[in-house]
């Protein structure tokens, strides 16, 4: 290589911080608009099923917006280590930094943050993303990587998901993914007709739909983490990066957990107290208002002293009725 303006030519400015991607916001904004009007129109719900009503209405979405955020976060695995490590290729200067990997079922991510941030010169604030998905080439980002010169500890921990290299990581890691990915994108069809059976109300139905969305939730976590092979060790000096399950795999067990309960809550009762389920949904309210109206309207008239009364039966039935005195 040659130098420009006496330095390397390597890549002149830092990738933005770990990430906070756009698709989670837009996902997020438009399930919280979905509640938001749902509060709006709540107290339009009269009676005692109020509270069963908004109760349900955020649950689903809550489970809704967990299985399509999930897809697209970025901290299924995640890791941070603090080395001293060298910076740059062909410079000997060293630095002390925090590196960080994030594993997601799109990609990889890492990061890289000086301790402090402005070392040798130069504002050390790296994020990098390397995608693995079906229309990806994971060794073309990694080229990428290379040509525009990134630093030093960012290509040695994305080296180590090449479909080249000798830890055999790549292939696991994309194929577990892609599974996870298509069984999360199962849950969310079975979610939503879930949320059609139970406002039809189909409620038996509904619960069987709630029961294999999480059961395709919580297989979901076995594909995650069904590897044939170990991990390999990333290594800065004495220091070991290791990765643990990151906030996006726990929150798919609780959300998988809490569909479990809920499906076959729903199931146990439509069984045994059927009564109890119906108050849940609001259906024996609306029952008795309709008995109610049904007694009110249909109240016999009075006697009248006249020779011939004429009784009209108020039902639709355009009826008349002679009584002859006695």
């Amino acid at each position: 290589m040659t130098l420009w303006n006496g330095s390397f030519p390597f890549y002149p400015g830092a990738s933005e911080c770990f990430p906070f991607d756009t698709t989670q916001a837009v996902i997020v904004s438009v399930f919280l608009s979905i509640l938001a009007t749902f509060i709006i129109i709540l107290p339009g719900i009269r009676g005692r099923g109020q509270l069963f009503w908004f109760l349900r209405v955020v649950m689903g979405l809550f489970v809704g917006a967990v299985v399509l955020t999930v897809q697209f976060t970025r901290d299924w695995e995640t890791g941070w280590v603090t080395a001293n490590t060298s910076y740059k290729s062909f410079s000997h200067a060293v630095v002390n930094v925090n590196v960080g990997l994030h594993i997601g079922l799109a990609g990889v991510n890492v990061t890289l943050v000086g301790n402090p941030v402005n070392q040798v010169n130069e504002t050390i604030n790296y994020n990098e993303h390397f995608a693995w998905s079906f229309k990806a080439d994971y060794d073309r980002s990694y080229g990428e990587g290379l040509e525009k010169g990134l630093p030093s500890p960012i290509l040695y921990v994305a080296e180590k998901f090449t479909t080249q290299s000798p830890c055999s990581m790549h292939m696991q890691y994309r194929i577990s993914s892609h599974y996870t990915s298509l069984t999360l994108w199962m849950a969310f069809c079975t979610w939503l007709i879930s949320i059609l059976l139970f406002s039809m109300p189909i409620l038996l139905y509904g619960g069987c739909m709630l029961l294999l969305t999480a059961v395709l939730m919580l297989s979901s976590l076995l594909f995650f983490t069904a590897r044939n092979t170990l991990k390999c060790p990333i290594l800065f000096g004495p220091a070991s990066l290791n990765t643990d399950y990151g906030g996006s795999f726990w929150l798919t067990l609780a959300t998988g957990l809490l569909c479990l309960l809920l499906g076959l809550g729903v199931i146990i009762l439509n069984s045994m107290q059927p009564e109890k389920l119906k108050l849940v949904f609001n259906l024996d309210e609306g029952k008795e208002e309709e008995e109610e109206r049904w007694d009110k309207s249909c109240l016999p008239a009075e006697p009248s002293s006249s020779a011939q009364d004429v009784l009209m039966v108020p039902l639709g039935e355009l009826c008349e009725v002679t009584a002859t005195q006695l």
